[in-house]
């Protein structure tokens, strides 16, 4: 519960950058002090709150959001866990200009990518900032002379917070819906299942025919251990 910097933060710092975080950015002030740097482009990656307009027409090259779903799919908070927990096969980097509205703008890059069989959210998570990063850097290189593509709206897909109700689990559910589940819920609220010893935090497991095996858990306050040497036999 300690609070920490984000990674970008910590980067800037190390080159000697200045950073500002307010805590709302459509606070005046906010705007006031970024448009006082006269940015030519604006980069929003993860940001978790909406851009105004006031911001957003700012910059003399617009603003470009990295988005880790391949839009209009999964618009929204938690795109790489909706896609896990739908069971798609596939997902992506998208690169949009942004508007006002949610994840709406018109596409400037995609990049695809299959979903593991077994990857969970944080190393699909891993894996899409990496593969954003690159596709980010490409993309600004030539922004000038790329021709943006409106995105089909009647396709779009919501991919809202997660929560906490999502993460209690039942032996009774499709053993692939519990294995989208405990893959798609990692880190955080993560996955649990009802067991002799009480409700345990899945953090690994497969299919095998038609259930679900458990293979790593969590008891309450321990460290991850094999299933079987906390479970015995499920």
């Amino acid at each position: 519960m300690k609070l920490t910097p984000p990674a970008v933060k910590v980067a800037a710092q190390q080159l000697a950058l200045p950073v500002y975080q307010p805590e709302k950015i459509r606070a005046p002030e906010a705007v006031e002090r970024i448009r006082t740097l006269a940015p030519d482009l604006l980069v929003v990656v993860a940001y978790g709150q909406i851009i105004p307009r006031s911001l957003l027409s700012i910059p003399r090259l617009g603003a470009v959001n990295v988005h880790a779903s391949l839009l209009p799919r999964w618009r929204g908070a938690a795109p790489v866990a909706r896609a896990i927990l739908a069971g798609d096969a596939e997902t992506g980097v998208t690169i949009m200009r942004m508007d006002e509205q949610l994840d709406h703008g018109p596409i400037l890059a995609v990049r695809r990518i299959d979903i593991g069989a077994r990857e969970d959210a944080a190393a699909l998570t891993a894996r899409l900032a990496d593969i954003g990063a690159r596709l980010l850097v490409e993309t600004l290189e030539r922004l000038e002379s790329i021709e943006p593509s409106e995105q089909d709206h009647s396709q779009s897909t919501v991919a809202p917070k997660l929560s906490r109700e999502e993460s209690e689990l039942e032996w009774t559910m499709d053993a692939r819906e519990i294995d989208r589940r405990v893959r798609g819920l990692q880190p955080w609220p993560g996955a649990t299942l009802p067991t002799r010893v009480g409700r345990v935090k899945v953090l690994r497991g497969h299919v095998e025919g038609d259930r679900y095996v458990p293979e790593v858990v969590q008891l309450p306050g321990k460290r991850p251990a094999p299933a079987k040497q906390v479970l015995g036999d499920v």
